[in-house]
């Protein structure tokens, strides 16, 4: 039995095939479905789990080497909200781009999305593994 970290099987199976450069979505409620690609829902509630919960579980699993965000989530969220990703992120580089025509476009390459409760605007973020 796991007793530590992720406990999820879902999550563990998808982690578990995450290989260099491959990447992951770590999404809010409202993110559309991509049907080509898996995608392990486990929104509750609104805000639970929110995506900084996720990528703080996650984030141990592997050593990631770029982080991507939709530009619009620096001017749709206060300071204390990008700073809590830039904090959380600290060490991968991020970038931001535009939302419709360059990060969603990324997504369907993904191995999988993990889609949470959050409500946080734009505040999805791909990671992309080292």
């Amino acid at each position: 039995m796991i007793r530590t970290g992720i406990l999820n099987p879902a999550i563990l199976s998808l982690l578990a095939r995450v290989r260099h450069t491959n990447t992951i979505v770590i999404a809010d409620r409202g993110f559309p479905f991509f049907p080509m690609i898996e995608t392990v829902d486990i929104s509750l509630v609104d805000d639970l789990p929110t995506v900084l919960q996720v990528l703080r579980a996650v984030l141990p699993s592997h050593t990631y080497g770029n982080a991507f965000m939709a530009e619009e989530f620096l001017a749709a969220n206060d300071a204390a909200t990008v700073e809590a990703y830039r904090d959380t992120l600290a060490g991968i580089p991020l970038a931001f781009e535009h939302h419709e025509n360059i990060f969603k476009k990324r997504v369907p390459q993904a191995i999988g999305l993990i889609r949470t409760g959050d409500t946080t605007q734009y505040g999805n973020i791909i990671l992309e593994s080292a």
